[in-house]
């Protein structure tokens, strides 16, 4: 069986991998990390968080969406007790990406590394179009 795919390709690992793939209705995020247009990795934990949110907003408007069509989430993160230590400040802040309280299913894991060591967090959603 074939299916339809619709890749965006960016960034500068556009030949390894697509930042999203959508299939029917369902869009299939790559994980966003919080790295700003310059290259940048703030150093702490929020601010990689809202700059993933960020990323992650860029590629959902690519498909017509927005963090509205969200409907499951998986934090990756490099230290657990840091982002416990912070969870009211990290998701009061996601609840303003989102403009409400999120509707989403959420996992949170804790990792020993992300593809840069400064990363902090990894964020990586499944949307549904429509």
């Amino acid at each position: 069986m074939t299916i339809s795919k619709k890749l965006l390709r960016t960034g500068p690992y556009a030949d390894f991998y697509s930042q999203a793939v959508q299939v029917g209705d369902s869009i299939f995020l790559s994980g966003q990390v919080g790295i700003d247009d310059a290259g940048i990795v703030p150093s702490d934990l929020l601010s990689q968080m809202s700059l993933a949110y960020k990323n992650i907003e860029t590629i959902l408007m690519e498909y017509g969406a927005s963090l509205d069509n969200i409907v499951d989430e998986t934090w990756f993160v490099t230290d657990i007790n840091d982002c416990m230590a912070q969870v009211s400040a990290l998701f009061s802040a996601r609840e303003g990406f989102y403009g409400k309280k999120p509707e989403v299913c959420q996992t949170l894991v804790q990792v020993t590394g992300l593809v840069d060591p400064s990363l902090k967090i990894e964020i990586k959603c499944i949307a549904i179009s429509g």
